[in-house]
């Protein structure tokens, strides 16, 4: 590594970046937390109509399946801050948007969840731009 290039490096990490750390290792459990509730209604830990995989209606199979693989996946990227991480979480936020928002006659009205992911969504997104921002003003070639 070049002295010019070791001289550029942030020694700290800026705010933003603390910032946005925080919200993704905070997305990580609550989405690990988001997959293990759907790993215990498909394995049937409750009773209950359609608390099990095999008496779930077909939407329901096709819905909590995949998500049930993809939270905890989206967890461990969001906690190890890999690029990938809020990628996954958006497509499992996208899911559910999609199953409370569009279809609650079938999923049911989870305005909360609906909520929750519009609120990690703009921070996200906001921090994201404000850390673009910093980096632009610190490095303006």
């Amino acid at each position: 590594m070049s002295d010019d290039v070791a001289t550029r490096l942030p020694i700290r990490p800026s705010p933003y970046e603390h910032a946005l750390e925080l919200l993704q290792r905070g997305v990580a459990l609550a989405c690990l937390v988001e997959g293990v509730s759907y790993w215990v209604r498909l394995l049937g830990f409750f009773d209950g109509a359609a608390w099990r995989f095999d008496l779930m209606p077909f939407y329901w199979q096709a819905a909590a399946a995949p998500l049930a693989v993809l939270f905890p996946f989206a967890a461990v990227g969001l906690w190890m801050l890999a690029s990938w991480g809020p990628v996954v979480w958006f497509v499992c936020a996208a899911a559910e948007i999609i199953m409370y928002g569009v279809f609650p006659e079938l999923y049911g009205r989870h305005y909360l969840v609906l909520a929750l992911h519009a609120s990690v969504a703009i921070g996200y997104v906001t921090l994201r731009v404000l850390l673009h921002l910093d980096r632009r003003r610190i490095n303006p070639g």
